[in-house]
């Protein structure tokens, strides 16, 4: 395939920014990418302010007006993404004419893709115009155009930088939602597969920011006042995505806050909803890797989860007792910041790198992740 630069060019600089499903800000990386190799030169996080955050949350939801508020949302985030470019050229010393690309993933709003689309919110051309450097966004609309789920799309991105000859891994990307990828024993891209597990911090920071105890739940330590409701932690696991084999993927579109509160019967401790929330995220994610991942000797966190000591604890034991691995081994569990990744970088670093195989006419998608029927160009180009 046809690439927009020559795929053998001098290393190429590229900025990835990813703003999640958490909606707690952008997070924007700048990367040189050289043959396979991949070193990162800087990073900067830059909150959304709390009419940005607002707007985008009740955009989740349908209501009137939609097209406008939307429009007007996408507007205020690219601000808030050219922003961060223009911290992080400032910070690592470099200028915007140094840069080949910019991947900005946009700000997920719908995803379904059986019916046949996803959308995020966005405004590229924006962007270009505000930072002087060619953007590649609306990643996932080709993989769902021929057939896919458009996510997750970061497995292989984790192949490239984290598959091991010798070690089967399996990474588990912490976010809004969370996602697994399985990484077995050998070369780079063999026999690859990820899919989005459930939730991940999107009904523990929800339900954090109900009772007044903030945006998110520092290290775990409000969940480890409380008590794991056994009943309704089983109900909540009962949901049929759970047990649906992948190819799959999920969003807000199915896991919020109502989702949860037709499960409550009232009069439970907040605090034990809490600590049952995250009994749900580790064991969501330790029953799918001892389903698609058994043998995994080596457990890597990423994303905004990675922070939380008692969700990593939490995962380690469901992954224990749920005999996850084979032989009756315990994974070790551990940030991928111990293999010098920092956790938090890991998804806009993967954004930067996507922009990158598009210009260097490289497919982006596995289609045994996504369910797509092929390798596709992921992507759509926009110049400086």
């Amino acid at each position: 395939m046809p690439g927009l630069i020559p795929a053998a060019a001098t290393p190429a600089l590229c900025i990835g920014l990813m703003s999640g499903t958490s909606l707690d800000g952008v997070d924007a990386v700048l990367a040189e990418f050289a043959g396979a190799t991949t070193s990162v030169r800087g990073a900067v996080h830059v909150p959304f302010g709390g009419e940005l955050r607002a707007a985008l949350l009740v955009l989740q939801n349908p209501g009137p007006d939609e097209l406008h508020r939307a429009a007007a949302a996408a507007n205020v985030l690219v601000d808030c993404y050219a922003a961060a470019v223009k911290a992080l050229l400032v910070e690592t010393g470099t200028g915007a004419g140094a840069i080949s690309v910019i991947g900005a993933h946009g700000q997920t709003v719908r995803h379904n893709p059986d019916a046949g689309y996803t959308w995020q919110i966005n405004n590229p051309a924006r962007l270009a115009e505000a930072t002087g450097i060619a953007v590649v966004a609306d990643f996932r609309s080709r993989d769902v155009a021929a057939g896919g789920q458009g996510a997750p799309l970061v497995p292989a991105f984790h192949a490239a930088l984290f598959q091991d000859a010798d070690r089967h891994r399996a990474v588990v990307n912490i976010g809004g939602m969370a996602n697994v990828t399985n990484l077995p024993a050998g070369a780079r891209g063999t026999a690859v597969t990820g899919w989005d597990t459930g939730p991940g911090n999107v009904l523990l920071d929800a339900w954090c920011a109900r009772h007044g105890r903030g945006p998110f739940d520092r290290n775990g330590e409000w969940a480890a006042t409380g008590t794991v409701l056994g009943d309704l932690w089983r109900d909540l696991l009962a949901d049929p995505y759970f047990a649906r084999t992948p190819p799959k993927s999920t969003g807000r579109d199915l896991f919020n806050a109502g989702w949860l509160e037709t499960r409550l019967q009232g009069g439970e401790r907040a605090e034990d909803v809490q600590a049952t929330l995250l009994a749900l995220t580790a064991h969501s994610i330790a029953r799918d890797i001892g389903r698609h991942c058994a043998g995994a000797s080596q457990v890597l966190v990423c994303g905004g989860g990675a922070s939380n000591g008692a969700l990593l604890r939490a995962l380690a034991a469901a992954l224990a007792a749920d005999g996850a691995v084979a032989g009756g081994a315990r994974p070790i569990v551990q940030p991928t910041d111990e293999l010098g990744v920092p956790a938090h970088q890991v998804e806009a670093l993967a954004f930067a790198w996507l922009a990158w195989r598009l210009l260097s006419g490289e497919p982006g998608n596995l289609p045994a992740v996504t369910g797509a029927r092929g390798p596709r160009l992921l992507g759509a180009y926009y110049p400086a």
